[in-house]
């Protein structure tokens, strides 16, 4: 990933986002990704994408023997060590397509808001599988298919400048998105929903949960939350190691 998150400019943009200042509160989703976890007493724990350590100080505090997070950012890794550090969180530099992962360590892996950028799903899937011990949990955050195939994720705006409508286009053809965000372009990469799903009960997952995450009743006061109802921003998708890693 060439990791856009390292320029200062952008950096800074994104530590002024209410989830950069305030954390899990402040995640229009953290309402819905919180029921999912499972219990991590005493478990082993690893962060696909950490950022800040938002959820690897949330596994220490419910009781996680290690955590390790990994993020390529140096910035995100050095404010992680900086804003939620704990004796058993591990924090590295790491790009999660290159991390070694290592067999039949982990209880539960998460990802959150990490894997539209990155162009193959299935490698780090497989990955992932085999870095689970039996029984563990990969739970997991990815932007929506539908937002993903937004034509420049970006609302139609009508003359006053009101969002009329989110514009899809090209939902079957995978591959690379650029949008504006923060004042930047970020390359990203749409996934339809089967492409995000299938490979998991191929390689041998057992899905567990999935959830189209709505904004909460309390955020709906929050300029523009009400909007995020017509359409859906963010998939959750939990789901467990079971059995033999098929080929």
């Amino acid at each position: 990933m060439n990791d856009i998150y390292d320029d200062g400019q952008f950096f800074q943009a994104y530590a002024q986002m209410p989830r950069s200042r305030e954390g899990l509160k402040a995640a229009g989703e953290w309402y819905r990704l919180q029921p999912l976890f499972p219990d991590v007493r005493g478990k082993q724990v690893l962060d696909l994408g950490c950022g800040y350590g938002w959820h690897c100080k949330y596994a220490a505090q419910m009781g996680a023997a290690r955590i390790v997070g990994i993020d390529g950012s140096r910035k995100m890794i050095e404010t992680a060590r900086q804003r939620n550090p704990d004796e058993k969180i591990q924090y590295l530099v790491q790009d999660l397509e290159a991390y070694e992962y290592p067999e039949d360590t982990y209880d539960l892996v998460i990802s959150n808001l990490v894997l539209h950028y990155i162009e193959h799903l299935d490698p780090i899937y497989r990955k992932v599988y085999g870095s689970l011990k039996d029984g563990g949990v990969f739970l997991f955050n990815i932007e929506h298919p539908v937002f993903t195939a937004g034509i420049n994720q970006d609302w139609v705006y009508d003359d006053s400048g009101r969002p009329s409508y989110w514009p899809v286009d090209r939902y079957y053809e995978p591959g690379k998105r650029e949008t504006l965000f923060l004042g930047e372009q970020v390359v990203k990469y749409h996934h339809t929903l089967t492409q995000i799903l299938n490979p998991l009960i191929q390689i041998g997952f057992q899905i567990q949960a999935v959830e189209e995450a709505e904004p909460s009743q309390e955020m709906m006061d929050v300029p523009g939350m009400k909007d995020e109802m017509r359409r859906p921003m963010m998939l959750l998708v939990r789901a467990a190691k079971q059995g033999e890693q098929t080929v």
